[in-house]
């Protein structure tokens, strides 16, 4: 891995924490994740609700600065492959671009996890990532009661088509609440997103820890025979299918 030394210098980015080593969050990499503090969503299942304010709060590990992490990954270079920005949402961080540059400086494949609620702010940062896991919370007609927001869906299809037309790795996935979600729409989204390209698509079910919403906390179950034929239906229409417990 090359290495680099950077000036320490300090974005104006909000840093919520940061988890040193993960072997899940950047396919087939020994990966860090950064997590940037502020959403602009409100999904009820959420279950890092401390890292929705824009500002930390005083159960957020608030000892990271943008310095912090750089020293962090000096430290790791030659030992961690790459950097995966998560959060909240990434997307509203305005030093986005600096940040993944400073991080490909110093020889990391990076990626990102998005909710894609800004097609504008992933175009500026695109060409430098490695791999990208975007979120698509349901289909369009249940997107505003399932994230909070209305008008959301087109820039989340704008997203999606930058990552198709891009041609780098990328992976859709959807977080799964039997209160939101129907077995006929969760196919249907799946139809879709095969039709338009996605090769890689995931779907984790909502355990109802610390949710958002604390209804939520109670998550609904459906038979285990639904779901064992919704996962077959699923995986034939995918490269590459995960249905994560």
């Amino acid at each position: 891995m090359k290495r680099c030394n950077l000036p320490s210098q300090d974005l104006d980015c909000s840093i919520g924490g940061l988890t040193p080593l993960t072997t899940i969050d950047f396919p087939d990499h020994l990966a860090c994740v950064i997590y940037t503090q502020g959403c602009p969503l409100r999904c009820g299942y959420c279950q890092n609700t401390e890292l929705i304010p824009l500002v930390p709060g005083l159960s957020v590990d608030a000892r990271w600065t943008w310095t912090d992490v750089v020293e962090f990954l000096r430290a790791r270079q030659g030992l961690l492959e790459a950097v995966v920005i998560s959060g909240g949402e990434p997307l509203i961080q305005p030093y986005l671009p600096r940040m993944v540059k400073q991080v490909k400086a110093m020889g990391f494949k990076v990626g990102l996890h998005t909710a894609g609620i800004s097609a504008a702010a992933l175009s500026r940062v695109i060409d430098d990532l490695d791999w990208v896991g975007l979120d698509i919370k349901a289909p369009e007609e249940d997107y505003a009661r399932v994230t909070g927001r209305r008008n959301l869906w087109p820039q989340v299809e704008q997203c999606l088509q930058l990552l198709l037309q891009g041609g780098g790795a990328f992976e859709c996935r959807t977080t799964v609440d039997w209160h939101y979600h129907t077995v006929p729409k969760l196919r249907s989204l799946a139809q879709y997103l095969s039709q338009q390209g996605v090769t890689h698509y995931a779907v984790q079910q909502n355990h109802g820890t610390g949710c958002l919403d604390p209804k939520l906390c109670q998550p609904l179950l459906q038979p285990v025979d639904i779901i064992a034929q919704l996962q077959h239906q699923l995986d034939s229409m995918f490269t590459c299918f995960t249905w994560r417990t």
